[in-house]
């Protein structure tokens, strides 16, 4: 492991908090943020990579658009797979800096950990790809749940740091 995991442990809502951190404004995709609650069904990996995609074009990013999708396919699944929720928000946030956060809350209060699939193993993997794929990302615990989140940077820059 990279040692990029930076978990932390809060116990008030930390959607605000990330929304005041990040600048997000609730409105359109060319605005500083967008957020969408989503059923917890399979089906909501797609609409999540057409909301990440649309957001990033929408800012100029398509240079993300890999990278976000396969991030965003794998914190979904990870909700879907492992929490019994009936739904979920999906944020799409972009940092002063240039860099996005693409975060998953939900009600389940398990902290996700990676794994050490075996050879073969056809799961496990989620969380190894979005270390891979993300220049950071971690889980904030929050009163009736947690958010898992995952932070792209734009080409030259440090992402999403203050």
């Amino acid at each position: 492991m990279s040692g990029k995991n930076v978990a932390t442990e809060r116990h008030k809502p930390q959607l605000d908090l990330a929304a005041i951190a990040f600048g997000a404004r609730n409105g359109a995709a060319g605005a500083i943020g967008r957020a969408e609650a989503l059923e917890c069904l399979p089906s909501a990996a797609g609409r999540a990579r057409r909301l990440v995609t649309e957001v990033l074009r929408a800012w100029d990013l398509d240079e993300l658009c890999g990278d976000a999708r396969q991030i965003v396919t794998e914190l979904v699944a990870n909700v879907v797979t492992h929490t019994n929720c009936s739904s979920f928000r999906l944020d799409v946030l972009r940092a002063v800096g240039g860099g996005v956060r693409i975060a998953v809350s939900d009600g389940s209060r398990t902290t996700p950990v990676p794994r050490c699939p075996r050879d073969g193993a056809e799961s496990g993997r989620g969380l190894l790809l979005i270390e891979v794929l993300s220049s950071r990302w971690g889980c904030d615990r929050r009163h009736g749940g947690k958010t898992v989140w995952a932070e792209l940077g734009t080409p030259g820059e440090a992402p999403c740091d203050g």
